[in-house]
Order: structure tokens, then sequence, then C-alpha cells
């Protein structure tokens, strides 16, 4: 039978984190430590369960440090979840000084396990566009593999036309990465970035990885690297398009799901939108109008006269931003790649 243990018998003397733990839901009490020990595994409640078994005796001094302890690190992680990492800095300087600040960050690393690229979707975009400019294309890709979705795409659409689709090439073809590299790219995020990442990478990239970045990236972003894509892998290419709702789509959706986009969308959108589409599409979206909104609409094509790609593609992208929202809110379906065939 394990024999039982007291905590050290001076706040100077190292505890584990299982004896941290143990020690809270100890001092939480019966009813709120059962609803904590809910939202663990199996093996973390085995764990916990034997170290609070094992404790006796816990001198007050020492169970104070560790709910002080606890109390900072959940400020720091509230902080950080609020404003980001130089917002949980400042706040946390001005209440306990420079140092203790340092201190209780370094804990949250070594503690909670940050992972960095949680860290990294509070750095502002600038600074991680700066960043990415300077480093090596396989760097980059990882960490955009690691980064929100939207917040990938943002940054995409911002760099270099030449390294977005060389960037996105390796993101789409990374399923596989070393422990080695992983451990570089932190050690990188760390020099440079900055101060308390930690944790580990786990995100790997993949078809499907660019796919959703594409999907909320510029549309000249989203051209330019379908297009090296198509050069340089079609297999790849098919299997990128196939994972994504591209404009020209539309025209595969039921009549009922392009009337619900209609009704959202301006006429003013919706002819700069047509002007660089093909005849297919445009007849799709006329049938699906009234015949006053229909003819209205083609007399607006009409006289558009020369415009801007820019403004064609942003009225696009807003259209698809409609369309995904609609999918999201459940009023359309939208088939991708290989799943089944729905019946309206």
């Amino acid at each position: 039978m394990p024999k039982e243990k007291s905590a050290p018998a001076t706040p100077q003397q190292q505890l584990k984190n299982i004896e941290k733990a143990a020690l809270i839901l100890i001092a939480m009490g019966v009813s709120n430590a059962a609803a904590v020990m809910k939202s663990l595994n199996d093996k973390e409640i085995e764990k916990v369960s034997v170290e609070i078994a094992l404790l006796r005796n816990v001198p007050a001094e020492v169970l104070s440090n560790v709910i002080e302890e606890f109390y900072q690190l959940m400020q720091a992680n509230q902080f950080i979840v609020q404003g980001g990492l130089n917002y949980a800095k400042n706040v946390l300087e001005s209440a306990y000084g420079h140092k203790r600040a340092e201190e209780i960050l370094k804990r949250v690393e070594a503690t909670t396990e940050v992972s960095a690229f949680y860290l990294l979707q509070t750095v502002d975009d600038k600074q991680l566009l700066n960043f990415l400019q300077n480093e090596h294309p396989q760097t980059a890709a990882l960490i955009l593999a690691n980064l929100k979705a939207a917040q990938a795409a943002s940054i995409m659409s911002e760099l270099p036309q030449e390294s977005q689709s060389e960037i996105a090439f390796r993101l789409a073809t990374m399923e596989k990465t070393s422990p080695e590299l992983i451990e570089e790219i932190e050690e990188v995020l760390r020099d440079q970035i900055g101060t308390v990442f930690g944790g580990d990478l786990s995100k790997t990239g993949g078809a499907e990885a660019v796919a959703d970045i594409l999907n909320s990236t510029s549309r000249s972003a989203e051209k330019n690297i379908l297009d090296a894509f198509k050069e340089r892998d079609a297999d790849l290419f098919d299997e990128i398009a196939s994972l994504m709702f591209l404009f020209e789509d539309i025209n595969s959706l039921p009549d009922a799901a392009v009337q619900n986009i209609v009704k959202n969308i301006d006429s003013n959108t919706m002819a700069l939108a047509l002007k660089a589409t093909s005849e297919d599409l445009k007849e799709k979206i006329f049938r699906n109008m009234s015949e006053r909104a229909a003819d209205m609409l083609k007399d607006e094509l009409q006289y558009l006269g020369p415009v801007r790609v820019r403004d064609v593609e942003n009225s696009q992208k807003e259209i698809l931003d409609v369309v995904r929202q609609l999918e999201a809110d459940g009023e359309i379906t939208i088939s991708r790649g290989e799943e089944e065939e729905v019946i309206e």
C-alpha cells in the first residue's frame, strides 16, 4: 500500500504540478472538486485521485502559496485570452511588478503548456507578417498551419505573390513534420517573437488546411495559389479544389440555395461579381431572380463598363462570405469532395 506523504514543510520546497492540483482540489471542497473532476479524462482522474489520497497534514502556508500561484496563473491565462500576451504582461506588471510578472508568465508556459501557436494568435498580424517574410517557406507553412484559418488567410493575402504559392504548396504537402524541425521552429519563435512561448506544435498542414485558408483569402491570392498548384501538382490541385467552394461553384447549387444567396446580395455587388464569370453562371443567377430584378441586373451589367479586377474579386469574395454564412446557419447545403449528394 502506498505510504502517505506530507506536503513540504516550507513553501520553498518544490511541489510537483500533480501535487499542486491535488491541493487545489482539496481546498475546493468535495462538491466543487467533483465538478472539476468531470472535465478530466480517466488517466488524469486516476493520477490526481492518488495524490489526494496520499496527501496529509498540509501546512497552511504551503496551501496558501499554492492557491496564490493558481490564482495568478488563472489571471495570466484570462489576460492572454482577453488581450493577448503583451496585454497580459502589462496588467501583471502593473499588479505585481516586472520580475514577478515574468515569473508568472514562465509558470504559465511550464505549468499549463500553453501552445506557442495559441499565443501566436494573440500577436499582431503585421508583426507576424513581417516575421514570416524573413523566414524559410517551410517555417512559414508550419506556423500558418497552426493558426486559425481566418488569421492565416489574412496573413497569406498580404504575402508577396511568389511566397504565397510556395508556402501554400509546402503547407499542402506537409503531412509529416519531423520532431527536429518542430524543435528548431520552437527555438526560432522563442528567440524572435519572444519570451514565453511553449508547448507542442500539433497541426501539420495538408490539403484540407490549405483549402480552409484559401476559402478566406483574397480572391487574387486564391487565384495565384491555385494556378501555381495546377502547374506544379495537378492531383494536389484537384484535391484542394474539391475541398473548397469557389465562386463558379454557385452554378452547381440547387435553385433554392441560389435564390437564398441572391436575396442577401445587393444588385451592384452581384453585377460586379458577374462581370468576369461564365455565361452559364450568369444564366443560373438570372433564372433564380424575379423577371424584373433579372432585367435590372442585366441592364446594370451591360452599362457597367470597365471595372478594376480588384473590385470584381472583392465582390465575389463578399458573395462567397454570404454563401459560407448561410451554410453555417444551416440555410443551404454545400457538397464538397466525396460527400454524398443531398436531396432537397
